[in-house]
């Protein structure tokens, strides 16, 4: 099968064409990439006007499956992923039951292949159940091809235990991927602690609640010297010690999610359990060091901590909604219309933030790129494209999203995997 996509705008990291090419597919290799491909094709694509991208590497989902599959599958998960771009997904393991074995991850990854339209990579946990108290099979779960392993949900608080982790974690050349929460400290809070909270009547999260956990993660990967990912950072002072770790040369990435660097806890309006994320929505100097850590290269990935719940979780108030929001479906939006649109960011930034550095934090060396030889996950986006999130129609099962109603630009048109058209507007 041979695809030809003409006179796309190409934006490749890796060989830092910026400009008009056509790239040539071929089963499931990018055959070439030149700026006038003459040939015969089974299918020719003309990509005007739009960016023709690496697939988009999320290195941060929450598919549910196996064990919460009212809220996602490995379906309807891989077709939200593929609407937005979305070519290679690392699902999370808090799932039911967790996934803490190597036969675990091996399931997930053998099911994945049958019933999902992209790629997904299954992280394992730290500790069995995530129960913080005894460390899970990480080797077995390495060679099962984990790629990472992640307490996601939660933060081990044993810090001896966690650096044995660490450890072995390094041994076996995986990377930790941090959920930097101090649970001793939350205290009951659903929101952030700022004047809004006290305004709704609602317990507050400091910023100290992460602070504290990314700052001793960063000093137990500089001892232990395992890759360390930095999940979901929220505020100013995490990018201030993304900073001291780029630094001092530490093997530390950290992403940021399109919530956090599009939204503040203002734009709460009342008691809405959508509004309701881990970490929650910060304040105006957190968002703006967010944006300025991804504008000036601190902060290395967007991903969006694809959160799906049932409707009864949370349509209600935030102190009993679940904690998250859905992101598969609008994280490039969000991305062109807030970074990018605004100057704050290149489309080649863009590129490297959602495709070409989540690549290079998981080892991925046939992706992340729009050039010979890698693989053919590609992503044809339209800068142009105007419209409204509409969260009802949304592939996932999740509608629990705070920017339904939002007016956004950039939208996805075409996504390939492995070569095979999985999405089409």
């Amino acid at each position: 099968m041979k695809i030809l996509i003409q006179n796309g705008h190409v934006l490749d990291p890796l060989t830092k064409r910026d400009g008009r090419y056509d790239v040539l597919v071929e089963d499931d290799k990018i055959k070439a990439v030149g700026e006038k491909i003459e040939t015969e094709a089974d299918e020719i694509i003309d990509a005007a006007g739009s960016y023709v991208m690496p697939g988009f590497i999320d290195l941060h989902v929450h598919l549910r499956d196996p064990g919460l599959e009212y809220k996602e599958t490995l379906a309807t998960g891989g077709s939200a992923a593929a609407r937005g771009g979305v070519t290679t997904i690392c699902a999370m393991p808090n799932t039911k039951p967790v996934i803490d074995t190597k036969e675990k991850v091996e399931d997930v990854h053998r099911r994945a292949k049958e019933e999902c339209p992209v790629h997904v990579i299954q992280l394992g946990a730290i500790t069995v159940g995530q129960k913080g108290e005894e460390l899970a099979d990480i080797k077995g779960m390495a060679e099962a091809g984990c790629h990472a392993i992640s307490e996601d949900g939660k933060s081990v608080m044993n810090a001896s235990l966690y650096r044995k982790a660490m450890k072995i974690a390094a041994e076996c050349g995986i990377s930790i991927f941090a959920h930097c929460e101090d649970i001793t400290m939350v205290e009951g809070g659903v929101m952030n602690a700022d004047e809004k909270a006290r305004e709704l009547g609602l317990p507050g999260i400091t910023n100290a609640v992460e602070d504290v956990i990314v700052a001793r993660d960063i000093l137990l990967a500089k001892e232990t010297g395992v890759r360390l990912h930095l999940c979901h950072c929220s505020t100013e002072d995490s990018v201030k010690l993304v900073t001291y770790a780029k630094e001092e040369n530490l093997p530390v990435t950290a992403e940021v999610c399109p919530h956090h660097f599009a939204m503040t806890s203002d734009d709460i309006k009342e008691d809405d359990g959508n509004y309701k994320m881990n970490p929650p929505l910060r304040g105006q100097a957190d968002k703006e060091a967010l944006r300025r850590g991804l504008s000036e290269n601190i902060m290395d990935v967007i991903a969006t901590d694809h959160a799906p719940h049932s409707e009864d979780e949370k349509n209600c108030s935030m102190k009993n909604a679940f904690f998250g929001i859905v992101g598969l479906e609008t994280s490039a939006c969000l991305t062109y219309t807030e970074l990018v649109e605004t100057g704050l960011m290149t489309p080649m930034q863009m590129a490297e933030k959602m495709s070409w550095n989540p690549a290079q934090v998981l080892g991925l060396s046939d992706k992340g790129a729009v050039a010979e030889g890698k693989t053919a996950d590609l992503v044809i986006f339209d800068p142009k494209a105007e419209y409204t999130v509409d969260k009802n129609t949304f592939l996932s099962k999740g509608k629990n999203t705070p920017f339904d109603g939002w007016k956004v630009k950039g939208e996805v048109t075409h996504t390939f995997v492995d070569g095979k058209l999985v999405y089409k507007k």
